[in-house]
């Protein structure tokens, strides 16, 4: 990879994100113009089409992910798993105050070892969490592994435009303006140095369709949004045939 931070080290950035949990929310909204609420409405569209959905939702931070796809009466259990306690507590309180605490549960979890069996959910999710692990084709196959057959991964992910006079602007707000407002107001500008530089270092498109048909995907496709600033990947699993680790 061509951007690191030397700050912080991929493996730790669960911590960043408890440093950053009480504007996390705020500035997700502010930074995003609100597309991030779009974003996650778009998502909910390409969930299984049954009812009864059970839905694990990866690197959960505060929730919203869950608590948007359980406004989907298709849904009926959910499970979020984040590294970050401090994010899952803030998660916790928004669960509580929607009364939704019988149908979604928080957990510490790893992303690289889900903290779940086989074949137990109808769908995975993660939203702007995939290029923050450090082993992502790991991710992969464990999302993939507690699918039931006939289960989808759903993944969204911040990309770059096509256009190149938009991607211009993207980058300039991305690398200028993003870690000025952001380390304002959160108090840690590191933490938003860090997040615009994995964007612009993590594959998209048809590159990171690939890396989810080597994790063994089936009928993968992706859907750019908002000229191409942010895209949804769905996957679908058959069988299920584990990439082998080496470390």
């Amino acid at each position: 990879m061509s951007i690191q931070s030397k700050s912080i080290p991929k493996a730790d950035n669960w911590r960043m994100f408890d440093r950053i949990a009480a504007r996390y929310d705020l500035l997700n909204r502010l930074l995003s113009l609100r597309c991030d609420v779009a974003w996650r409405k778009r998502l909910a569209r390409h969930l299984p089409e049954r009812d009864g959905l059970a839905i694990l939702d990866v690197a959960t931070g505060t929730a919203d992910v869950l608590l948007t796809l359980c406004r989907n009466g298709q849904v009926s259990r959910a499970v979020g798993v984040d590294m970050a306690v401090d994010m899952l507590n803030i998660g916790r309180r928004k669960i509580a105050e929607r009364h939704l605490s019988d149908r979604i549960a928080l957990l510490p979890g790893n992303a690289l070892h889900l903290p779940v069996q086989d074949n137990r959910f109808d769908a995975v999710t993660i939203a702007f969490g995939i290029r923050n692990i450090p082993k992502p084709e790991y991710a992969l196959g464990e999302m993939r592994r507690i699918l039931k057959p006939g289960g989808r991964a759903l993944i969204l992910e911040f990309s770059l435009p096509g256009n190149q006079w938009i991607k211009k602007m993207y980058l300039f707000y991305f690398r200028h303006v993003l870690p000025r407002i952001g380390g304002m107001l959160s108090g840690d500008k590191a933490a938003y140095s860090y997040l615009n530089k994995t964007v612009e270092d993590f594959p998209y498109g048809d590159k990171f369709t690939a890396m989810l048909v080597k994790a063994g995907f089936v009928q993968v496709r992706y859907y750019p949004l908002t000229f191409g600033i942010a895209t949804i990947y769905c996957a679908d699993k058959t069988g299920y045939n584990p990439i082998t680790r080496t470390d």
